[in-house]
C-alpha cells in the first residue's frame, strides 16, 4: 500500500505541476534590446549578398537589380517555394500507412478472473491470472484505405493547383515590378539630368531677390516695380522648388524599388532616351493574347479547379471506405502467452450511409460552384479586354502629350536664348532672363515627365497583355546576364507581336531632351 501511495501521490504532483506551469504562461512582450537585434538584423538581410553598382545603371540593368533584389518578388519566391514543398509533402498522404510502435505498461496488482460453467453456473477455477504487471509492448502496421487514398489524391492535386497559382502571382509581380521600374527609372533619370541645374538656377533667384530689396530699400525703383519684380521671382522659386521635390522622389522611389540602402548614392546612364514604339494597330490579337497569357486569369482558372477538387473529395467521403491490412505485427512480452509474437492481416468495410445521403447536395453544390467560377473568370476577362484597350488609347495620348512638351521645351528653349542675348546687350532686364530659364526648365521637366509618362503608358499596355519579363531559362543570374536576358525577351516581344496602327509617332525632336541636343 506505501509504494501505492507513493505512486499516486508523484502522479498527483506531476499533474499540479503541469497544471501550475499551464497557468503561468502569460503574454510576454520583446524588451527594446530585443527589438534594437531584431531591426539590425533585418536591414543586413534586406540588402545581403547584392552586387556592388560600379557604374552608371542603365534601364536595364535598372530593371535586373530591381527583379532580382525587390523584397516582394523575392516575397513571392518563397511563396511558390513553400506551395512546391507542401506539394511534394502531400504526395505522401497516398502511400499505403506503415506505423511502427512500442510501449511500456505497468499497474498495481494482479490482473486475474474466475471462470464460471456456462450450463451450471458453478465455478470451475479458482481466481487466476494470464497477464504479468509489467509487460513491453512492439508493434508494426502496414496498411492501405482506399478512401483515404482517393481523399488524398485531390489534396494532392489541389496543392499541384495552388503551386501553379503561386506561379501566376510571381509572374505578376514580375510584371509590376518592371512596369514601377521603367516609370520611376526614367523620372529618376530626368530628375539626374535637371536637380543640378535647378539648384544653379534657385541660388541665383536668391540673389536676385537680395538686390532687388536692396534696391526697394534705397528707393532707387519705384515701389511698386520691385514688389512685382519680387513677386515673379518668388513665384519661379516657388515651383522650381516644387519641381525639385518631386526630382528627388523619383530618386528615392527608384532605390526602393532596387532594394538599394537610402545611404549608397548612385547614377544612371547618360544614355539616349529609347524610341518609344508606334501605336498598335492589332488590337483584337493583343487582347486573344491578354486573354491567353494574364497572371489573373490564369490563377482563376487554376482556382476554379481547386475548387472542384475539394468538391470530389467530399464526394469520395460519401462512397465505402475499404480498409487494407497487409501485415500487421504484433509482439508482447507477456510471459503467459502462448504466442507472444505474431501476426495478422484483413480487409475492412465502412460506409457512413448519412453521408451517403448527402451526395445529391454535393453535386448541386458543385454545378453552383462550375458557373460562379466561370462567371467568375468571364467578368474578369471582360476587364482584362477593357484595359488593354484603354492601355492602347492612354499610350497614344501619352505620346501626342510628348510631342507637344517637346515643341514647349523647344520653344522656350529659344526664347531663353533670346533673352540671354538681350541681357547681354542690355535691352532686357535681368528678371526676363530668369524668368526665361526657370519657363525653360519647367517645360524641360515637363518634357521629361511627359516621356516617363509615355513609358509607363507603354509598360501598362505591356503589363495588360501580359507578357512575361524573363525568359524561360536564364543562362546566369548576374546583374549584366540579367539585364541582357531581359533587354532581348523585351525586343523579342516588341517585335513580334506588336504590329503599328499606321498612326504617327512622336517626332524625333521630341524625343531629344535638351542634354542630347
Amino acid at each position: 500500500m506505501n509504494r501505492k501511495h507513493l505512486k499516486r501521490g508523484a502522479l498527483a504532483s506531476a499533474i499540479v505541476l503541469a497544471l501550475s506551469g499551464c497557468a503561468s504562461v502569460a503574454p510576454e512582450r520583446f524588451s527594446q534590446q530585443e527589438i534594437k537585434n531584431r531591426v539590425a538584423a533585418d536591414r543586413l538581410e534586406m540588402y545581403a549578398e547584392q552586387e556592388p553598382i560600379t557604374a552608371p545603371l542603365t534601364f536595364h540593368e535598372a530593371a535586373a537589380r530591381a527583379l532580382k533584389y525587390n523584397l516582394d518578388y523575392r516575397l513571392k519566391l518563397m511563396e511558390n517555394a513553400l506551395a512546391d514543398g507542401l506539394h511534394a509533402v502531400s504526395r505522401w498522404d497516398m502511400m499505403p500507412r506503415l506505423l511502427v510502435g512500442a510501449g511500456y505498461v505497468t499497474r498495481d496488482n494482479d490482473s486475474g478472473g474466475r471462470s464460471v460453467n456456462i450450463l451450471t453456473g458453478v465455478e470451475t477455477l479458482s481466481p487466476s491470472t494470464s497477464q504479468e504487471r509489467n509487460r513491453s509492448l512492439a508493434n508494426v502496421e502496414f496498411s492501405w484505405n482506399l478512401l483515404d487514398f482517393g481523399v488524398s489524391y485531390y489534396r494532392a492535386q489541389q496543392k499541384a493547383d495552388q503551386f501553379l497559382m503561386a506561379e501566376e502571382r510571381q509572374r505578376k509581380v514580375v510584371q509590376n515590378v518592371l512596369q514601377d521600374t521603367r516609370n520611376a527609372y526614367w523620372r529618376a533619370l530626368g530628375a539626374q539630368r535637371l536637380i543640378a541645374r535647378v539648384d544653379d538656377l534657385l541660388v541665383r533667384v536668391d540673389k536676385a531677390l537680395d538686390r532687388s530689396r536692396q534696391v526697394g530699400k534705397q528707393g532707387l525703383l519705384p515701389q511698386p516695380v520691385t514688389l512685382a519684380y519680387q513677386r515673379a521671382l518668388l513665384d519661379a522659386v516657388t515651383l522650381l522648388s516644387q519641381r525639385r521635390q518631386e526630382l528627388e522622389l523619383a530618386q528615392a522611389e527608384l532605390s526602393a524599388l532596387l532594394s538599394i540602402p537610402p545611404s549608397v548614392r548612385f547614377t544612371l546612364a547618360e544614355e539616349k532616351e529609347q524610341a518609344l514604339p508606334p501605336i498598335p494597330g492589332n488590337i483584337e490579337e493583343l487582347e486573344t493574347m491578354a486573354l491567353e497569357r494574364r497572371p489573373e486569369l490564369m490563377e482563376e482558372w487554376y482556382r476554379k479547379r481547386v475548387t472542384a477538387n475539394d468538391i470530389k473529395a467530399a464526394m469520395i467521403l460519401t462512397l465505402p471506405g475499404v480498409q487494407l491490412d497487409f501485415f500487421n505485427a504484433q509482439y508482447d512480452s507477456n510471459r503467459f502467452l502462448y504466442n507472444q509474437s505474431w501476426s495478422d492481416s484483413g480487409v475492412r468495410l465502412s460506409w457512413n450511409l448519412f453521408r451517403f445521403a448527402s451526395r445529391p447536395a454535393l453535386e448541386r453544390a458543385h454545378e453552383a460552384q462550375n458557373r460562379t467560377d466561370d462567371h467568375r473568370r468571364m467578368a474578369l476577362a471582360m476587364a482584362v479586354l477593357t484595359q488593354v484597350r484603354i492601355a492602347v488609347q492612354r499610350y497614344a495620348l501619352a505620346l501626342k502629350d510628348l510631342e507637344i512638351a517637346g515643341e514647349s521645351a523647344r520653344v522656350d528653349e529659344q526664347l531663353f536664348q533670346y533673352s540671354k542675348s538681350a541681357a547681354t546687350s542690355r535691352v532686357d532686364s535681368e528678371l526676363e532672363v530668369i524668368r526665361a530659364e526657370a519657363r525653360h526648365l519647367l517645360t524641360e521637366y515637363q518634357r521629361y515627365a511627359s516621356y516617363s509618362n509615355a513609358q509607363a503608358a507603354w509598360g501598362r499596355l505591356y503589363n495588360s497583355i501580359g507578357f512575361d519579363v524573363l525568359p524561360q531559362e536564364i543562362a546566369s543570374h548576374d546583374v549584366k546576364s540579367l539585364a541582357r536576358s531581359i533587354e532581348a525577351t523585351l525586343k523579342d516581344w516588341e517585335g513580334t507581336s506588336f504590329k503599328p496602327a499606321g498612326l504617327p509617332r512622336a517626332s524625333n525632336a521630341s524625343l531629344k531632351t535638351a542634354g542630347d541636343r
